[in-house]
């Protein structure tokens, strides 16, 4: 047999269809169903083009019906919609990266006052629904706007939210401007008010969602906890002077930092990779701003949300800009990156794509799987919408791809060449893949905490507690794991990780462990998701087929055998029957 003709014919056949790269459904993510991150795509390659073609994305408070940037928006909304968002949610990605690269939330009082929020809306063409009907995204539970909504309106009704008794204001002096451009309104009511209701929200947020049995998320906080307030004060007034120079601050960031610091979020965030700068109490007012007049929203529209911002150093949002590799239904952080880059770069797409690779290995736990999580997608999205952001994710993740199909290729004919089965072959893989956690968790960990963590898995099993079938046969749906933690040369011997301790030490039994969970949380989770690369199963399945050591089904069979790691969730064995039918098909053609 011919090597180079039978690795040939592997890597083509795993490569063929995008869908053989996961488990992930990722065409029905084309539609929207189950996440909307293609919109994220497809919105930043609109933004892109306009913007490196010399359009203008700025709102200016000019007596227009129209400004360049609603022709800019539309477009972005319908690009969002076709990539599977409904037009709330489209709206809401829109307007949220159209932010981040430097439209502002709001200008102008009061006639021709524009709001970014407001604008998508109604281009969106859908109702507004008011923050208490917001769902946040999904946090394992999620909750809506309505428990922020909720004590700030009590709050009022007990006249805690603000020392000035409507009741005393004078008539023509209420609604008028010699109280909402005055001392009356600027210097007493809604400075107080933006405080104690940014941070009322805010805290009525983070404690329903501890009630709620989800870990309070600061960032969902604040947004909410300053959305529900700016719904009440007058969003564009001015402030006092010691708070901001007249004409460039208003009531918006007030809210913002009341919210900011409740939550408690630092002071600046930035950008990954960019290391652009900015200040968290004008973010979180400005989203809160834009939140409160978006529409209705669904929960995967937050979901898509909180990977727009998960953009940030400081980890304030999302999964996807996190040191663990998510789902692909995740994956939206570094198309966002890669945009605000292109734009500072004036469009140099090979400049970018090695930033983002060389950040993008040293930030993950394994930066391998990054880079393919990033490509699988990026592949699927580029057949909605081509744009430079894709073009760019593709230059700097593509070379990655190449390397890990060949490198398991070589591997597997090698493997088999002396006379091992596929799933020894898959297995040796997938021993691979484990230890690379390990070492990557040992790494990024022990920099989070500034300590010498190590980690290492004892025990990876399915079925810890359930006997149906499914749990039995696939590892993310009920994992047996036993792991040994060493910090600063203490060593923990930990069995049952998950399905054990985990609810102990939820439950306040285990408060010894609580700290050192995290570290072995983060490495499980990057586990327990790996089905969203599934090379090592079916570069082996391609090569035996390739080699006429196993038939397809009987190649498959074996690799659903050997994947105790890589194919947690169903769908691998049906991805190596058809790589194993495809390569087949290949080598014949080849004369082999």
């Amino acid at each position: 047999m011919n090597k180079d003709k039978i690795l040939t014919a592997a890597q083509m056949a795993v490569v063929a269809d995008i869908n053989n790269m996961t488990c992930d459904r990722i065409t029905a993510l084309t539609g929207g169903h189950g996440m909307i991150n293609m919109s994220i795509y497809a919105v930043s390659n609109v933004i892109a083009e306009e913007l490196l073609r010399g359009g203008d994305i700025s709102m200016k408070s000019t007596d227009s019906r129209h400004l360049p940037v609603d022709d800019i928006m539309r477009k972005a909304i319908d690009a969002a919609k076709a990539a599977g968002a409904d037009a709330a949610n489209a709206g809401l990605v829109a307007a949220s990266i159209m932010y981040l690269c430097g439209t502002a939330a709001q200008v102008g009082i009061p006639a021709g006052n524009r709001k970014l929020g407001a604008m998508a809306r109604m281009i969106a063409g859908v109702d507004r629904c008011g923050v208490a009907a917001m769902p946040t995204a999904k946090m394992n539970n999620k909750i809506s706007g309505f428990a922020a909504v909720m004590a700030i309106y009590r709050a009022m009704e007990e006249g805690k939210l603000c020392s000035i008794n409507g009741r005393n204001v004078p008539q023509l002096v209420a609604g008028g401007p010699v109280y909402g451009h005055s001392a009356l309104g600027e210097d007493f009511v809604w400075p107080e008010m933006a405080r104690n209701g940014a941070r009322i929200g805010t805290q009525a947020m983070l404690d329903t969602m501890a009630g709620a049995a989800i870990h309070p998320h600061p960032f969902t906080a604040a947004i909410y906890g300053a959305a529900a307030i700016l719904e009440i004060i007058h969003p564009d007034a001015e402030v006092p002077e010691e708070c901001g120079a007249y004409g460039s601050m208003s009531s918006a960031y007030l809210v913002g930092k009341s919210a900011a610091e409740t939550a408690g979020l630092p002071e600046k965030l930035h950008v990954k990779v960019s290391g652009e700068e900015y200040e968290t109490a004008k973010l979180i007012g400005d989203i809160g701003l834009l939140l409160k007049d978006i529409g209705g929203v669904s929960v995967i529209g937050m979901m898509a949300f909180d990977e727009i911002f998960s953009i940030f150093q400081e980890g304030i949002a999302g999964f996807s800009g996190s040191p663990i590799n998510a789902p692909l239904g995740h994956i939206g952080a570094y198309c966002v990156i890669a945009l605000k880059m292109l734009l500072q770069s004036n469009g140099d797409i090979t400049t970018v794509a090695k930033q983002i690779a060389n950040e993008r290995f040293a930030t993950a736990i394994d930066g391998e799987n990054a880079m393919l999580c990033i490509n699988t997608i990026t592949v699927r999205s580029k057949e909605i919408s081509n744009g430079p952001v894709t073009q760019t994710l593709i230059e700097a993740t593509e070379p990655t791809k190449v390397n890990a199909v060949y490198r398991r290729a070589n591997l597997a004919y090698e493997m088999l060449s002396a006379g091992e089965r596929v799933e020894v072959v898959v297995r040796k893989l997938d021993d691979e893949r484990l230890a690379t956690v390990e070492n990557g968790s040992n790494r990024i960990f022990s920099d989070m905490f500034q300590k010498d963590i190590k980690i290492k898995f004892r025990r990876i099993e399915k079925g810890a507690r359930r006997t149906n079938k499914l749990a039995k046969k696939y590892l993310s749906f009920d994992p047996m794991i036993d792991v040994d933690i060493t910090v600063d040369g203490w060593k923990h011997q930990l069995d049952g990780f998950v399905h054990d301790l985990v609810p102990k030490i939820a439950k306040g039994e285990r408060e010894d462990l609580a700290e050192i969970a995290i570290p072995i949380a983060g490495a499980v989770d990057d586990i327990l998701l790996s089905a969203h690369t599934i090379l090592n199963a079916t570069v082996p399945a391609a090569v035996a087929v390739a080699m006429g050591i196993a038939t397809p089904e009987e190649a498959a069979k074996q690799v659903e055998s050997g994947a105790y790691v890589t194919l947690g969730i169903p769908g691998g064995k049906a991805a190596a029957l058809d790589v194993g039918k495809r390569a087949l098909a290949m080598i014949e053609y080849m004369g082999e």
